[in-house]
């Protein structure tokens, strides 16, 4: 096997700079903890529901009240990672405060990843550039809530590293052991973060095979040999796609999504700030590719962030029933070209000033994002006093008012209504259903139509999206037997209904909890909600 170079080394002559010491590394990884230290509930539009899942997950066999709305049973599928994670960690702390330190942890590793991956590339040293990359950890994927998503590929991240640092030592043997194990781990955290491990891997072997002295036609089938240690999943992948998975693939190429996608890499609050950063990368990227400022690229990570973006612009919208497939790996492609920059070698001056420039905007990111945290907190908290009224054991039928999905600025309650099932052992209608893909099962019959998501999510007409109810048809229509409270979350008070059978039992300044009054002739009824 051709032993492949390492990276050129610095000069000699060329001490490391402040932005390599440890200590500093160190101490951005752990600012990169900062915005999720105060809120109670990760402000994570789709991690309210998951968290949910996880209560079922570790409760439903003590509890008199969720084996009647749920069941939850294990099955091997390539998107388990928070979901046994929590199984220790909730034992220790309880469910919402394991959710909250792996939340926390996510971005950390993140942000660990990318610049240990820097480290090995850069040959040794980490560039000044690096922390430009830092505040795509907190990219879109993980604002909408991905978790498993975002832990694989944090996972990926840190064990693409270990591949880099083990080459450039020569260890394939070792290497290879590692990685028979390695990739079955994240393949299990979440299938992504082992397929963009694949893909990642095979840029180095390509670029190491190259810079070697081979061929390109060599290094084409040598690089795919070389990643062999990754394939065992490929085994899982079967056993888990032979099952009954339910879940559609589709919308391929869909290029206005795609622009609209990588816009949003940084979307949080404030369009312009958000768009704005992410022009600011893009144009760092730009100047590296044509070599201007000063700037130029790390061969290998160049390589790797465009085999990703090739990967990108391959991928459907919608892959086995999952949502913004290709969103998901927008921010991370972005994040491996960043880290791939690095000064001239004519143009070292102008590190420092990179730097500071990086840190700078790092800074501000990090900032921004924990401001927008605390206001989300408080704003979650205002409407879940509504649960101080509620009995365990509730059936709760909630919608929450929604601004369109084209909006850049939403409130993230989708899925906060799931609290009550956290916090009430309730039923509440949110949950997504989708066989072979999902280890919660609803089971309240009962409900109907309006047991699963998106029966909570109440747009305006004009947006609604494809299932999404309509508030009159809501109104009029839910069983009233099935249920016993009825709660419009963040709905302006204009909106509020007054119907006979509907009993107001809390309100708030955007918000409404309604008693069901059941008719005795109802099957059903139970006195004591009454």
């Amino acid at each position: 096997m051709l032993s492949p170079a390492p990276p050129a080394a610095p000069s000699p002559v060329d001490p490391p700079g402040w932005w390599s010491d440890r200590r500093y590394l160190l101490l951005l990884v752990a600012l990169s903890a900062v915005p999720l230290l105060w809120p109670s509930l990760p402000p994570l539009t789709d991690a309210l529901g998951h968290l949910a899942r996880y209560h079922v997950e570790m409760a439903i066999d003590t509890s008199p009240w969720l084996h009647r709305y749920y069941a939850f049973h294990w099955a091997l599928l390539g998107n388990l990672g928070v979901d046994l994670l929590v199984i220790p960690l909730s034992a220790l702390v309880g469910v919402q405060l394991a959710v909250k330190l792996i939340a926390i942890a996510i971005p950390t590793l993140t942000a660990a990843g990318l610049l240990l991956v820097a480290r090995e590339a850069h040959g040794g040293r980490v560039p000044p550039t690096a922390a430009f990359a830092l505040p795509l950890a907190y990219g879109f994927p993980f604002q909408f809530g991905f978790l498993n998503h975002t832990l694989s590929m944090a996972l990926a991240l840190l064990a693409f590293a270990l591949w880099l640092r083990l080459g450039r030592a020569g260890r394939y043997r070792l290497r290879a052991g590692l990685f028979l194990a390695i990739a079955p781990l994240i393949w299990l955290a979440h299938v992504f973060g082992w397929g963009v491990l694949g893909l990642l891997c095979l840029a180095a072997e390509l670029a190491r095979d190259r810079q070697g002295g081979g061929s390109r036609w060599h290094a084409l089938w040598r690089a795919p040999i070389a990643v062999l240690p990754l394939a065992p999943p490929l085994i899982l992948m079967a056993l888990w796609r032979s099952g009954a998975v339910a879940g559609m693939t589709g919308d391929w190429f869909n290029f206005t999504a795609k622009l609209a996608y990588f816009a949003a890499s940084l979307r949080d609050r404030w369009f312009a700030f958000d768009v704005g950063s992410v022009l600011l990368l893009t144009g760092l990227i730009l100047a590296a590719l044509f070599r201007r400022g000063g700037l130029r690229f790390q061969h290998m990570l160049a390589l790797a962030a465009l085999i990703l973006f090739i990967a990108y612009l391959l991928l459907p919208r919608i892959l086995l029933g999952s949502a913004y497939a290709d969103m998901r790996l927008i921010p991370y492609v972005l994040a491996i070209a960043v880290i791939a920059i690095r000064p001239r070698e004519d143009a070292r001056r102008i590190a420092p000033v990179l730097a500071v420039a990086a840190l700078a905007f790092f800074g501000v990111r990090t900032a921004a994002t924990t401001v927008n945290f605390i206001g989300y907190d408080r704003a979650y908290s205002r409407q879940l006093a509504a649960l101080d009224v509620v009995p365990p054991g509730s059936r709760i039928l909630v919608l929450v008012s929604l601004q369109c999905q084209g909006s850049w600025v939403t409130t993230r309650m989708d899925h906060l209504g799931s609290q009550a099932i956290v916090r009430r052992d309730a039923f509440v209608n949110g949950q997504w259903v989708m066989p072979g893909a999902q280890l919660l099962q609803v089971t309240y019959k009962a409900a109907g139509r309006f047991a699963t998501d998106p029966s909570q999510l109440l747009r305006p007409l004009a947006c609604r999206g494809h299932g999404e109810p309509i508030f009159e048809d809501t109104l009029k229509n839910f069983p009233r037997a099935a249920f016993d409270y009825f709660w419009l979350i963040d709905m302006p008070p204009e909106r509020w209904p007054h119907e006979p059978d509907l009993i107001p039992v809390w309100h708030g300044a955007r918000g409404v909890l309604y008693r069901v009054r059941h008719d005795p002739a109802q099957p059903g009824l139970r006195a004591s909600r009454m």
